[in-house]
């Protein structure tokens, strides 16, 4: 009886915290991210609705039959929203083309089988599973944009979208089990206890309503420096790699001049540095910094910028009149948070920065 209790409590938990939590990225009270968040509040609005006959049925009521296909359809569009979120996160001045239109190809087929199932456990599944497919591309989409982020910005902590990861891959998992529980109920025992699985997806929504209150914009430019920034692309990076946008006379001499301009001005220090501000500092564009970068340091933009970094890091760490905190290092190094640097410190030196320090002593 209790976990009957738990589990209605647990429902109508669900639905309000997804419903309230569509309106306040809706709102955007940070006014961040603009076109990804109307999308990112449309795509929790209509999560809400696979939980909206659960609350309609503790409520007494009951829904007639156009509404309720109506309501399936809308959760069959539901993960597209999800998709084009993403899309807009990681190119916000992204155009809708008709290549888009593709997008439709799955939830039309999911529609027809729903329409006409061949099976009733086609018909039970499809409202869940349906999801996997964007979940996955979205996962794929985002992991390729952390790799592109790092080819243009020193500091990939607001940009790197590791907050929709995390998401993403607990709603795969938590889909996954659902599923599994969906098919022990049809083959081996019928329970109407979803209890576990609506903690679950609870404990997702308030995940996402921590993530998604802390967003920062992704790329706080200007419009033009914006635009440059996106055109450069990791498709075009590797075109570059194979034909010469510098000579090999250039590329020393520049290389030359990049080094002595890291170690005598520090751009390194600035913890907004970016492709184009380093660019700007050469007197390149950031199409040739880039190229430079790849080809003569055999290194992205962010490893060549947090290598010297970690390097000023550990200068300071050595220098026994030193009395600034971790935190105050981190700082004066060019990083802008804690968990960046001891992260970055210990990727490039197999020691967090607290463990380095004390090797010392």
């Amino acid at each position: 009886m209790l976990a009957s209790e738990l589990q209605k409590f647990t429902v109508i938990l669900l639905f309000g915290s997804l419903v309230l939590q569509s309106f306040i990225v809706l709102a955007n009270p940070m006014n961040v991210n603009k076109k990804a968040n109307l999308f990112f509040g449309l795509f929790l609005f209509l999560w809400s609705s696979f939980w909206f006959f659960d609350v309609i049925a503790l409520c007494g009521l009951n829904t007639g039959f156009v509404l309720t296909q109506i309501i399936y359809i809308l959760q069959i569009f539901t993960p597209l929203f999800l998709y084009f979120s993403v899309v807009f996160f990681i190119n916000p001045n992204y155009v809708f083309k008709k290549a888009d239109l593709a997008c439709l190809i799955l939830p039309v087929i999911y529609i027809t089988l729903m329409l006409d199932p061949p099976h009733n456990i086609v018909y039970s599944m499809i409202p869940i599973s349906h999801n996997l497919p964007y979940i996955a591309i979205v996962y794929f989409k985002i992991r390729r944009h952390q790799k592109r982020i790092e080819t243009i910005s020193s500091n990939t902590e607001n940009s790197s979208l590791q907050w929709l990861i995390k998401i993403t891959s607990l709603l795969f998992v938590t889909i996954i089990i659902t599923e599994g529980y969906e098919l022990y109920n049809i083959f081996i025992e019928k329970r109407q206890e979803h209890l576990v699985m609506d903690l679950l997806f609870l404990i997702i929504v308030y995940l996402t309503s921590y993530y998604s209150l802390r967003q920062k914009e992704i790329y706080p430019l200007d419009e033009a420096q914006r635009k440059e920034l996106l055109e450069i692309d990791l498709k075009d990076e590797e075109q570059e790699e194979k034909k010469k946008l510098l000579s090999d006379n250039e590329l020393e001499n520049l290389k030359l001049k990049l080094t002595d301009l890291m170690e005598t001005e520090k751009p390194y220090l600035d913890g907004e540095l970016n492709l184009i501000k380093l660019a700007g500092l050469l007197g390149i564009s950031a199409h040739q910094l880039s190229y430079l970068i790849n080809q003569g340091f055999d290194e992205n933009f962010f490893q060549f910028v947090n290598g010297y970094r970690v390097r000023h890091a550990q200068k300071l760490l050595s220098e026994k009149k030193n009395q600034f905190s971790l935190l105050g290092i981190a700082y004066e190094s060019g990083f802008n948070s804690k968990t960046s640097f001891n992260t970055i410190f210990k990727k490039m030196t197999q020691q967090t920065p607290s463990e380095f320090r004390k090797g010392l002593k």
